[in-house]
């Protein structure tokens, strides 16, 4: 029997007129993870029988009338966090056997609300990538076309929900990590405030703009996660102390489509040459459908924008090199055998370990750090971020939203960017802003190219905006569907 469901809502419907059962969600869900998609490598480790097992509690539980919100909710992690008594590998040799001896608290959140876990999937190492091809375990593919991308680094989370092995995923988002692979695979993809949610057992790769987030069918699903996942955490002096409101009864309730928004598009995001031409079409698509719904929209020049990339680049790297310098093959991991004192024991072990790109990263991070280095890389970047910061929340006086493309391509050919780190990273040229200056942002669907290959639309809201984010995204999407699969 065919479980396709596209919300949370439609699952727990089903569930309370006995149309379905959790244990049959969690076979159907094991069989399309099996044979019948393991070319598109996105699971690590099934947890098969541990999930069919939970199903019959939960199962229990719904009879009994004490399941939790997420009671039908079958999701997947990426492998960067933590599951207590689990493997973790963060995509790497360099944590080989490596077994999680806590749980993250994102993760433990959605577990206390009864979401069943089903696997750990595949990603870019150290969350490091824009394609899932950097990957120790080898290239996740695309379920629209399996000679393309899903885009990374939560390739495997995207393709995932895409193909139908689970409901929802979890992933992390340093620069666009969760929207880009969520728009090459036509889902929704959330990036919440920086803080918003807990980074406490998430591998750190950059931690500074590092965020969890989730990928699903439908905004509904991804503000119920947010709702649950956020909020203080005695384990994480980064993350924010003001209270979560009710983001899903908010989004049911909102009445965006009838307030007079101030939207700003980012004028590069609708005339740059280098905007695929079905991307360019689709974006003005969508703006002149909000101009007809009585809303401002005017295009804005974010001067700053040339600098984005490099300014990302050089505090990420440098990030990174601190955050990666744990990883020795001394206390756990990897450890190579042919080392034979301390100093060979840390080269050989992490020059085996770590893949190509995350050594150029640990390398360009160390170079931007070095003594004769530091300011005239790193302390320039950190002011030029807050120069970004400052002109971002002044754009914010004036509009609700800003809205752009999330990627200037649709899915590229595995390959056919990884002799070129430069061409790759401009992959990311749309989705990083959220990231150095710390607001939410989200991926939603928006058509498809003459491909079949989906496009995503990206808006970008104020901090801790969540819920106005949430809401304008579900009535840009019930309000269009142009091109838009009809599940969402």
């Amino acid at each position: 029997m065919n479980y396709n469901y596209s919300s949370l809502s439609e699952v727990q419907a089903d569930l309370r007129v006995g149309a379905v059962t959790c244990r049959q969600l969690v076979a159907y869900y094991l069989e399309n993870i099996g044979e019948k998609n393991a070319v598109l490598n996105a699971f690590l480790a099934v947890y098969d029988e541990e999930a069919l097992q939970r199903a019959d509690e939960i199962d229990q539980k719904i009879a009994a009338g004490t399941a939790g919100r997420l009671a039908g909710m079958v999701i997947g992690i990426k492998d960067v966090l933590c599951y207590k008594d689990h493997g973790l590998q963060a995509g790497s040799k360099i944590l080989d056997g490596f077994v999680s001896q806590f749980t993250a608290t994102a993760v433990q959140r959605v577990l206390d609300e009864d979401a069943i876990i089903i696997g750990r999937q595949n990603c870019d190492e150290f969350a490091m990538g824009s394609s899932n091809e950097n990957s120790a375990f080898g290239a996740v593919r695309n379920a629209a076309d399996i000679s393309r991308v899903p885009g990374g680094s939560s390739g495997g989370s995207a393709v995932a929900v895409q193909a139908d092995m689970c409901l929802a995923s979890l992933g992390s988002d340093t620069g666009g990590s969760v929207r880009q692979p969520a728009a090459f695979c036509g889902l929704v993809g959330l990036k919440p405030t920086y803080g918003r949610i807990s980074r406490w057992g998430l591998i750190a790769y950059g931690s500074s703009f590092d965020c969890i987030g989730p990928i699903t069918k439908s905004v509904e699903d991804a503000a119920l996660l947010l709702e649950i996942m956020a909020g203080p955490d005695e384990f994480d002096s980064t993350v924010s102390q003001q209270s979560v409101p009710s983001y899903s009864l908010l989004i049911a309730s909102s009445q965006s489509s009838q307030a007079n928004l101030c939207i700003g598009y980012l004028r590069e995001g609708v005339e740059s040459e280098a905007l695929q031409p079905e991307i360019k079409q689709a974006m003005q698509s969508k703006l002149d459908w909000l101009r007809e719904q009585g809303h401002v929209v005017e295009a804005v020049d974010f001067d700053l924008l040339p600098y984005i990339l490099p300014t990302y680049y050089i505090l990420t790297t440098a990030e990174s090199s601190s955050n990666l310098s744990r990883f020795d093959g001394v206390r756990y991991g990897h450890r190579s055998s042919k080392a034979n004192d301390l100093m060979s024991l840390y080269k050989k072990s992490r020059s085996v370990g770590f893949g190509s790109e995350v050594k150029r990263r640990i390398m360009l991070g160390t170079f931007v750090l070095s003594a004769s280095y530091y300011d005239a890389y790193y302390t320039k970047a950190q002011k030029v971020r807050r120069l970004m910061k400052e002109q971002t929340d002044r754009l914010f006086e004036k509009y609700d939203f800003l809205v752009m493309p999330t990627t200037p391509t649709t899915a590229f050919p595995i390959g056919d960017k990884t002799e070129d780190p430069l061409q790759m990273y401009l992959a990311d040229i749309f989705t990083v802003q959220a990231n150095v200056v710390g607001n939410p942002a989200i991926s939603i669907p928006n058509g498809t190219d003459t491909q079949g290959m989906s496009m995503g639309l990206q808006m970008i809201g104020k901090p801790f905006g969540e819920a106005e984010l949430l809401a304008f995204s579900k009535y840009v999407i019930e309000g269009t569907q142009v091109g838009v699969d009809s599940s969402f």
